[in-house]
């Protein structure tokens, strides 16, 4: 485990209750020691203000933290507004990402691709941040094919990122052509596979519906057979999930970053299993 990059994502929350439950969650999956907490970020910079709390908790609790930075919507001076709250902070991660385009959106604001806005924090700030970006085993859902979003990938790499973090998938091969794709071109930094537990047959879904993640069809048809029978619904996902992960690390993935949706049994569960 130790010579693996676990880390684990959450949302910001938006209610005080919420920030409660967050809280001890994220003391349980503490007991982990996973390497570092990543917080998401709202199009637009909705949650900014969420996202640097909740980080801030994390790092006053003494564990490390990384916000997610999207930059779609943001301008030069916003961003660099928010590069150097961050730096005042003693944050050193950032997952650098283009985030998501709302609807009707068009290509306006002054960063179009996440390769734009890593070259930005590197002529910012130098090498004070360790950037992570997101990179797409099943092709990115808005890529015109397969290479277009590999040579992406390879643009985000070259403009200084120094590692990847993918979006989820249950398909292990997925993930290892695309590791191979990538060695290919030349790239070397650590692509660590994004792992969604299984708990909730419609969430995931809707989830994998937006995202472009593919469900295998022998998984959903056996999620869907047990209805509303929830425990049936997770001891599966363990399984399924867990054999993935097995898979993926014996496979040489150099980590795993779990989607924990701010819950803490499904995650605990998966680590357990790989210990």
């Amino acid at each position: 485990m130790e010579t693996h990059n676990f880390s684990i994502e959450f949302f910001p929350p938006k209610t005080a209750e919420g920030a409660e439950k967050l809280r001890a969650v994220r003391a349980k999956l503490s007991e982990l020691h996973p390497k570092y907490f990543s917080v998401t970020f709202g199009a637009g910079g909705t949650t900014q203000t969420g996202t640097l709390d909740t980080v801030r908790e994390i790092l006053a609790a003494g564990e490390d933290a990384a916000p997610h930075l999207s930059c779609v919507g943001g301008t030069r001076a916003s961003i660099r507004a928010i590069l150097n709250e961050y730096k005042s902070h003693g944050i050193k991660r950032i997952v650098a990402l283009r985030g998501d385009l709302p609807s009707g959106y068009g290509a306006s604001g002054e960063f179009r691709y996440a390769n734009e806005l890593v070259e930005f924090i590197r002529a910012e700030t130098g090498d004070w941040f360790h950037i992570e970006v997101a990179a797409y085993p099943e092709v990115h859902p808005q890529a015109k094919s397969p290479q277009d979003d590999l040579l992406a990938f390879e643009r985000k790499v070259k403009a200084g990122a120094n590692a990847a973090i993918t979006q989820y998938f249950y398909n292990a091969d997925a993930y290892f052509n695309f590791v191979e794709q990538t060695q290919k071109l030349g790239i070397q930094v650590p692509i660590v596979a994004g792992i969604m537990p299984i708990t909730n047959y419609t969430q995931l879904m809707r989830f994998s519906d937006m995202c472009g993640a593919e469900i295998p069809r022998w998984v959903r048809l056996k999620l869907a057979s047990f209805g509303d029978d929830s425990a049936s619904i997770k001891a599966f996902g363990l399984d399924v999930v867990g054999s993935l992960c097995e898979r993926l690390l014996a496979g040489g993935a150099p980590g795993l970053h779990f989607y924990s949706m701010n819950q803490a049994a499904a995650t605990t569960a998966l680590w357990q299993r790989l210990v």
